[in-house]
């Protein structure tokens, strides 16, 4: 994590021992009807195909299929629900930059996620995920923009860092926060992570604690 303050111990501790728990999946929603009670804070991952939002959320929870990966890239077209001991719920939303997806199911999935974004009353934190080997895209701006309209409150995590030698690292973090402090629901901060490496997922943990 890149922020003027390091996450503290005590709540990394929390993070580490609620991931431990059972984290069930609850509820798939391709239609708003179908998407679960409000009940839980919430916090959502969304991030372009292929950004490694699945393997993050699969890192996070200690398991291995939880959130389902693929290759193909626009292959999640749902919102999927994890429940996590009944403390906090995770949504793992649609991915966006999908270019072989029907135009018709890409309006479809947009209109469900912008409608869940703005409406959900528990909904703490969207995590916004970024490919550090690329860094932040036309189509990452557009849903920056459209979070700070919208009033969502994001973070962002820069993903797959470990691909990356020291120098590459520490450009893509400069650059990435220094974009993402000019939007008004920005949280101050980057997240820099590694689900293959395990890297900063006890950041990510503390954050969450901080937002039940």
């Amino acid at each position: 994590m890149t922020d003027e303050t390091e996450a503290d111990p005590e709540l990394m501790e929390q993070g580490r021992k609620l991931f431990l728990r059972p984290c069930v999946f609850v509820a798939g929603a391709m239609t708003a009807s179908q998407l679960p009670g409000a009940t839980l804070p919430e916090i959502a991952f969304a991030g372009r195909s292929n950004v490694g939002k699945s393997s993050l959320i699969n890192a996070l929870t200690n398991q291995k299929a939880l959130a389902k990966t693929s290759q193909t890239p626009g292959r999640t077209r749902q919102l999927n629900f994890f429940d996590c001991d009944g403390v906090v719920q995770l949504v793992d939303l649609p991915g966006y930059g999908y270019a072989k997806a029907p135009k018709s199911d890409v309006k479809a999935w947009t209109k469900l996620t912008l409608g869940f974004l703005k409406g959900r009353k528990t909904l703490k934190r969207v995590m916004l995920l970024i490919d550090s080997r690329r860094g932040i895209g036309d189509k990452d701006r557009e849903i920056m923009t459209l979070f700070d309209q919208s009033a969502v409150a994001w973070a962002v995590v820069l993903t797959k860092i470990d691909k990356l030698s020291q120098a590459e690292q520490q450009k893509v973090i400069t650059n990435v926060q220094a974009e993402a402090a000019r939007h008004v629901a920005a949280w101050p901060g980057v997240f820099v992570t590694s689900a293959e490496k395990r890297i900063g997922l006890d950041e990510i943990r503390a954050h969450i604690i901080t937002l039940t």
